[in-house]
C-alpha cells in the first residue's frame, strides 16, 4: 500500500486547540498493573450500617458487568455484614423510572450520565457526596455527573471518538478535515482504496454524534452554557452562523458534491470497509478497535480534524453508579458507592470487562500505557459531555434528519437548517 507523508503538507493548517478539561477517553484492551485494595485510602465503613436495618442493597447492572462486581460485593459483605445483590438488567433506565416511585426499585443502578436529566426530572436519583474523592477522577467525568449544581453519580468510564488512520496508507496525522479529504482522495486515486474517509451514518437519522466535532469546529454547539458551566436549554445555538455554514458543508461533502459522506454507509459497513483496507480513515470510537486490530490493520488514532477555526469537540459519554432517591438502605448504598466503587480495583476491573477506560485518574494512567488509549484520551480532553438535559430528547430527530437530507443533496442548506432549528425550538418551548 502506498504511504502518503504529510510531514510537509499544506502551510494553511489550523492549530488544533486542546481544551483544558481533564478527561479520559477510551480504548479496548484491558490494562495490567496492580490495584489498590478497597480499604486503601478509604474511610472505615460505619459499624452500624447493618444494625440500622440494612441487610441487603440491590444494584441493577447491565448483565456483562455482574461478574465484575462480585468480588467487591463480597468484600463489602465481609467488612459490613451487608449483602450486595447484583441483578443483571437489559432495560435499566426505563424499569428504574417505573419502579422507584412504587418502592420496588433497586438501591443503585449502573447507567449513562446523559440519563440524568430524565432521572432527576422524575425524582428517582439522589445526590451523592464524593468529597475529596472527586479530585481523584477526571474533571470531565465529575462535570458530566453533575446536574443543576449537584453531583449524582460515581463515574467509572469515559468514551469518545477519534480519527482512526491506517498507517500503511497515510503515514502522518493532519489537523484539518480538508487535509483528511485530500489525503484520502489521493489514496483512492492511486488505486489503494475506495473511500477517502469513512463515517458511518444511520440511513434514517444521519449521525449528529459522529459529525459533532466537525460542527463544533465551525462554532455551532447544540446548547450554550449557564453561569454554573452546565448546559442551558434556553440557549439553543444550533442556528447560529456556524450552524448555517456547517449545513452548507454537509451538502458540499455529500452525495451531490464531493461524495465524502455517503448515506448508504452505515456504521457496520464503514467498519467492515475499513477492516478490508478500503479507506485510510475511519471516524469512530474505541469499541471498533479490537476488530480492526484483529484484522491486522496497522492504525494510529489522530486528533479530531477541524472543519472551521474552532476546536473540534466530540461528545463524551460517562458511565457511572447512581443511588435511588427512595432507597431504604441509603447509608449502606452511599458507603458502597463512595468507599468501594471508587477504588482502583473496581475501576480497573470495569475497564477490563467493558473496554471503556476508567474515569479514575490512577486507573486511567495505567490504561494509557497503550498508545491507542492515550490517543483517544487526548481527544477526550477537548470533548464536552453529551447534554443530559431532558430537552435533548427533542433535538436528535430533527437534527439528524436534516443532516441526512443535506448529505443526500436535498434542499437548500440555509433554509433546511433554519427550519430544523425552528422545529426544535417549538418542541423545547422556546
Amino acid at each position: 500500500m502506498k504511504v502518503i507523508s504529510t510531514a510537509a503538507a499544506s502551510t494553511s493548517r489550523r492549530t488544533f486547540a486542546i481544551g483544558l478539561a481533564s478527561s479520559a477517553a477510551l480504548l479496548l484492551s484491558a490494562c495490567g498493573g496492580g490495584s489498590a485494595a478497597p480499604d486503601a485510602g478509604a474511610s472505615e465503613a460505619p459499624q452500624d450500617l447493618a444494625e440500622g436495618g440494612s441487610s441487603t442493597i440491590t444494584v441493577w447492572v447491565d448483565t456483562p458487568r455482574v461478574a465484575v462486581l462480585e468480588d467487591i460485593a463480597a468484600k463489602f459483605k465481609e467488612d459490613t455484614g451487608i449483602t450486595v445483590e447484583l441483578v443483571g438488567k437489559e432495560t435499566v433506565r426505563e424499569d428504574f423510572i417505573t419502579a422507584v416511585p412504587t418502592g420496588e426499585g433497586p438501591d443503585m443502578i449502573v447507567g449513562a450520565h446523559d440519563w440524568l436529566g430524565q432521572l432527576v426530572q422524575n425524582g428517582v436519583v439522589a445526590p451523592i457526596e464524593l468529597g475529596d474523592k472527586a479530585d481523584e477522577f477526571a474533571e470531565s467525568s465529575i462535570k458530566a455527573m453533575t446536574y443543576e449544581g449537584a453531583t449524582y453519580g460515581v463515574p467509572f468510564a469515559i468514551e469518545n471518538i477519534g480519527l482512526v488512520r491506517n498507517t500503511d496508507m497515510v503515514a502522518d496525522p493532519v489537523e484539518t478535515f480538508d487535509e483528511v479529504i485530500a489525503n484520502g482522495k489521493q489514496v483512492v486515486a492511486d488505486g489503494e482504496a475506495e473511500y477517502p474517509v469513512l463515517i458511518g451514518l444511520d440511513p434514517k437519522q444521519g449521525d449528529p454524534y459522529h459529525l459533532y466535532p466537525l460542527q463544533t469546529s465551525m462554532g455551532a454547539p447544540v446548547f450554550g452554557t449557564g453561569p454554573d458551566g452546565g448546559y442551558d436549554a434556553s440557549k439553543l445555538e444550533l442556528g447560529n452562523e456556524g450552524g448555517i455554514e456547517f449545513a452548507k458543508k454537509l451538502k458540499e461533502w455529500g452525495e451531490s458534491g464531493e461524495k465524502i459522506l455517503n448515506s448508504n454507509i452505515t456504521g457496520d459497513i464503514a467498519k467492515q470497509q475499513f477492516i478490508e483496507g478500503n479507506s485510510p480513515y475511519f471516524l469512530t470510537g474505541p469499541w471498533n478497535v479490537p476488530d480492526i486490530q484483529k484484522a491486522g490493520i496497522n492504525i494510529a488514532v489522530d486528533p479530531l480534524p477541524t472543519a472551521g477555526d474552532q476546536p473540534a469537540q466530540a461528545f463524551i459519554g460517562v458511565n457511572g453508579f447512581f443511588i435511588s432517591s427512595k432507597s431504604q438502605n441509603s447509608l449502606a448504598a452511599n458507603e458502597f458507592a463512595v468507599n468501594y466503587l471508587t477504588t482502583e480495583e473496581v475501576q480497573d476491573a470495569m475497564f477490563a470487562a467493558g473496554g471503556r477506560p476508567p474515569a479514575l485518574k490512577a486507573s486511567f494512567e495505567k490504561a494509557a500505557s497503550d498508545p491507542i488509549v492515550e490517543a483517544f484520551g487526548k481527544n477526550g480532553q477537548n470533548g464536552v459531555p453529551m447534554p443530559a438535559l431532558p430537552e435533548m430528547d427533542a433535538v436528535w430527530a430533527d437534527w439528524g434528519g436534516t443532516e441526512l437530507a443535506l448529505i443526500k443533496g436535498q434542499g437548500d442548506p440555509e433554509e433546511a437548517w433554519k427550519t430544523m432549528v425552528s422545529n426544535v425550538e417549538a418542541k423545547i418551548g422556546q
